[in-house]
Parts: C-alpha cells; sequence; structure tokens
C-alpha cells in the first residue's frame, strides 16, 4: 500500500499570516490536531499543532478570561509559531517506510506533498483506522 492509499485529502489548511485564533477555531470546528501552512499556490511551508497551539496560550492559572485569550490569539501571526524543521512524505512512499517515520521521530502526522505542492496529509490516527480494519478482516469468520 501507498501513502496515498491511506492519507486524508483534501487537507484543512492555513496561511503563514492566519492568526492563532485561526488556528484554534480551524481545529475546534473540524476536531484535528495538525494545520499545515501553505502558501497562495499551495506550497507546503509548514505545520502548526495542537500542542504548539496550548504552548502559546497562556496559562489558566493566570486567570486570563476566553475573550482576552482570543483577543490575544488574533493579534499573533501563525508564522510566529508554526514549526518548518519538518519531515515530508510523497504520495507514492510506502506506508510502511511512513509508519517508521512517524514511529522513530515521535510524528502526530507526515504533510504529503509532491513537487513541494500539499496533497494531504497521513495521521497516527489514519494507521489506527487501518490497524481496526485489519484487525476486524483477521477476525471474520468468512
Amino acid at each position: 500500500m501507498k501513502v496515498k492509499d491511506l492519507m486524508s485529502a483534501p487537507v484543512f489548511s492555513l496561511r503563514q499570516t492566519d492568526t492563532l485564533y485561526s488556528a484554534r477555531e480551524l481545529m475546534q470546528m473540524q476536531r484535528i490536531r495538525h494545520i499545515p501552512i501553505v502558501t497562495a499556490d499551495n506550497i507546503f511551508i509548514g505545520l502548526i499543532t495542537h500542542r504548539d497551539l496550548l504552548s502559546a496560550t497562556i496559562s489558566h492559572l493566570a486567570e486570563v478570561d476566553p475573550e482576552t485569550q482570543r483577543e490575544i490569539d488574533a493579534g499573533i501571526p501563525i508564522q510566529e509559531i508554526m514549526r518548518t524543521d519538518l519531515k515530508t512524505i510523497g504520495p507514492d512512499d510506502s506506508l510502511e517506510n511512513a509508519a517508521k517515520m512517524l514511529l522513530n521521530h515521535k510524528y502526530g502526522c507526515l504533510p504529503v506533498v509532491d513537487q513541494r505542492i500539499l496533497v494531504g496529509i497521513l495521521t497516527e490516527a489514519d494507521f489506527l483506522k487501518l490497524t481496526i480494519q485489519l484487525l476486524e478482516a483477521l477476525d471474520d469468520p468468512s
């Protein structure tokens, strides 16, 4: 199997000039934990994760109300906290290679890029779904 057989596409993405508020809202609305960052031409340039957002959030111990946090988030462009030192994978690479990359680097996802263009995303959850399908197939007596 190839990466393109399991990856999610199309991908929810943002631009580096979008704000932390946009990222937080997109993650909550779509129930995702990884957002690739692309240029206007869909060239992959970075990634923001749920963990990155948590790191950029003022601690609840500071007793900042949600509205103030929203205002702060709306003033911070994603480029301030996005990761750019990432591994990517191609759509025709093997799933075995992708799984090893996720495991060895302790990544939660791999952006799928074809000639610098973002074409999909492969996540740990995609592999869990595949594992469930394989286990169900093994348990199916027919």
